[in-house]
């Protein structure tokens, strides 16, 4: 049996569930497509191809191999995308909750049912369909679960709002020990470079006391202060829109002295070896395309 346990993003890894880009399917219609920056890429042509994202995804496997972590792949579904193994469900403590994500995207949940038969069923959480939230807009750091939402009237227009205020308030009477903390975010169907997609699109704590952060991409700015409050304007890395947009701040933490990161974001691997991190650099650019990186294909199970 997986025994559960995840309390923070920066903790020691142990297991996860790692997407996979095998039998990706062709490049989507631009109607089928979820986000802009993945319209962006089929319009000009650049959208990424299966061959490169299976290196890539290869690439994070080896770094999970060189620090003993256990990985979880799903049974791959053919012409289906399977990357972003973080939107389909999440761990808080020892609970595994399910998403009620896209409805086109309903069978990535199906591929690691093997993974969730190994759990205690009494700890996989589902809910309503009227019930939004994906695992990309959850973030527990100490005694916080950080949730990104979106809450303008015009929710249902955007295919890029994840999380409703239900899903909040879902997370809140879970977990009534824990200060849950909503984000309200900038969201765009149209501009990728003024959508953040997830939380994890515009902020991430690292380590024990840092974090990344894009000011711009919250909607209100006492949000953004709250987290200045909360870390400390020393302690976090701002990023500029173009950085959102090739999404620094969708890195991912082994431990709290590990972080994966993309190879060319030069500037924060810089950092964040200056802040005394082992920086795990891996190529992930064209994954990138899609509007997600590597904390969104990865879904923590166990950390120490």
């Amino acid at each position: 049996m997986i025994k559960l346990n995840v309390q923070d993003e920066t903790s020691r890894l142990r297991a996860v569930v790692l997407g996979t880009a095998k039998n990706n399917g062709p490049t989507p219609k631009l109607e089928d497509a979820y986000d802009p920056k993945s319209i962006e890429h089929i319009k000009s042509g650049t959208y990424p191809l299966e061959k490169d994202m299976v290196l890539e995804m290869e690439a994070l496997n080896k770094v999970f191999e060189k620090y003993e972590v256990k990985v979880y792949r799903p049974n791959v579904i053919k012409d289906y995308n399977q990357i972003f193994s973080r939107d389909i469900a999440f761990v808080i403590e020892d609970k595994l909750i399910k998403s009620n994500i896209l409805p086109d995207r309903e069978k990535e949940i199906d591929a690691i049912k093997y993974v969730l038969d190994n759990i205690d069923q009494s700890n996989i959480i589902e809910t309503s369909s009227d019930v939004h939230f994906e695992g990309g807009d959850v973030m527990l750091w100490n005694n916080h679960i950080f949730i990104g939402t979106y809450k303008g009237d015009d929710y249902k227009n955007y295919i890029t709002a994840r999380t409703n205020m239900k899903g909040v308030n879902f997370i809140k009477n879970l977990f009534p020990n824990k200060i849950v903390k909503e984000f309200d975010l900038v969201k765009s169907n149209e501009i990728a470079r003024e959508n953040a997609l997830h939380l994890d699109c515009c902020f991430q704590p690292v380590g024990k006391n840092k974090a990344i952060i894009h000011k711009e991409g919250f909607r209100n700015e006492a949000d953004y202060q709250y987290l200045v409050d909360l870390f400390g304007m020393e302690n976090l890395f701002h990023i500029t829109k173009d950085e959102m947009y090739q999404m620094f701040s969708n890195v991912f933490s082994i431990s709290n002295e590990v972080v994966v990161s993309e190879q060319n974001f030069t500037r924060l691997n810089d950092w964040l070896r200056e802040q005394g991190f082992i920086v795990e650099e891996i190529p992930y650019a064209e994954i990138a395309k899609q509007e997600g990186l590597l904390r969104c294909s990865t879904m923590p199970l166990i950390r120490d």
